[in-house]
């Protein structure tokens, strides 16, 4: 019973706290730029009003167009559920990072297929340019990978976590490792500067031109998908790299403290993101390639060196 209790919690406390986190984001951002900003609970006013209306089909759309926000969303979920946010108690789902980072492209594939279906040009575009950012930060992901990997002995998240937690001292890799990886975030959640969550100027969009042409409910799962890829991405950073208070064992305290903690560190992770946001602008697009090469760049130093100093003992 225990087991199924950790598992319901997994699936649905991100799901619940997802909007809420970027509704969070938005009034810190609204807040530091000397507004008042919409209110905490309008990311669930909004589902909820998108939810209730009915989805408008082109003509020419296929099943694929249909499904794509279903399968999205579930490859989305599941990859969270995945992670170790308040305890590493095994769930059965026998995913690792390799897997999870599967999943995510498996998200990306079936909303960039859904963006060509139509055959629209904003579609094409936003298409284009979400496969391209894909091609560069999915490299600078697996190389930080290998960089966690060669720490832990494992890509299974739940013994990354243990070894990392038992302290294994102030490494330079690991925080190259961290800065590959928050940069691949920052790309692939569509934040600044690599995307403005904010704008719908088709020049500039990304993720919003691939799905411009999906409204009601179909729309209402995307934008749950991409809140639910945030918050994957903090808890992803906030269990490897801060896993302190996670809970080794079922034991109900320990398992309130971890809770209790992962909610403070998405908070924090969410006002250090809407803190950054607001003191950068927008980069290019042609600018993208560099952003991104830089991640690649920490990942394949991060490995170098943790390989190194490894073999220097």
């Amino acid at each position: 019973m225990t087991a199924l209790a950790i598992l319901v919690v997994q699936l649905v406390a991100p799901a619940v706290l997802a909007p809420l986190l970027t509704g969070l984001i938005r009034k810190i951002k609204a807040r530091l730029l000397g507004r008042r900003g919409p209110p905490l609970l309008q990311p669930y006013r909004d589902l909820a009003r998108l939810m209730r209306k009915e989805p408008i089909l082109a003509h020419n759309a296929s099943w694929l167009f249909r499904g794509a926000p279903y399968g999205a969303l579930g490859a989305v979920w599941l990859a969270m559920a995945a992670i170790p946010t308040f305890t590493t108690v095994s769930l059965g789902l026998g995913l690792d990072l390799i897997a999870i980072a599967g999943l995510l492209g498996l998200a990306r594939i079936l909303l960039a297929l859904a963006g060509m279906d139509v055959g629209t040009s904003f579609g094409g575009l936003g298409t284009s340019r979400e496969m391209t950012i894909g091609a560069l930060a999915e490299p600078a992901l697996f190389i930080a990978i290998m960089t966690l990997a060669l720490v832990a002995h494992s890509t299974a998240l739940p013994d990354l976590t243990l070894a990392l937690s038992e302290g294994v001292g102030l490494r330079v890799s690991l925080a190259l490792a961290l800065g590959a990886i928050v940069m691949v975030a920052m790309a692939e959640t569509g934040r600044i500067p690599i995307d403005n969550p904010a704008t719908h100027l088709e020049l500039t969009m990304v993720h919003e031109a691939m799905v411009l042409e999906y409204s009601g409910r179909h729309l209402a799962l995307i934008e749950l998908g991409a809140m639910l890829k945030l918050a994957l991405y903090l808890s992803l950073i906030a269990c490897i790299f801060t896993p302190w208070g996670i809970a080794r064992d079922a034991q109900p305290a320990a398992l309130a403290i971890g809770l209790g903690l992962w909610l403070l560190k998405l908070a924090a992770g969410g006002l250090a993101l809407a803190v950054f946001e607001t003191a950068i602008a927008k980069m290019r697009v042609f600018r993208y390639p560099e952003f991104l090469g830089a991640a690649l760049l920490f990942g394949v130093l991060g490995t170098v060196f943790l390989y190194i100093s490894q073999h220097l003992k």
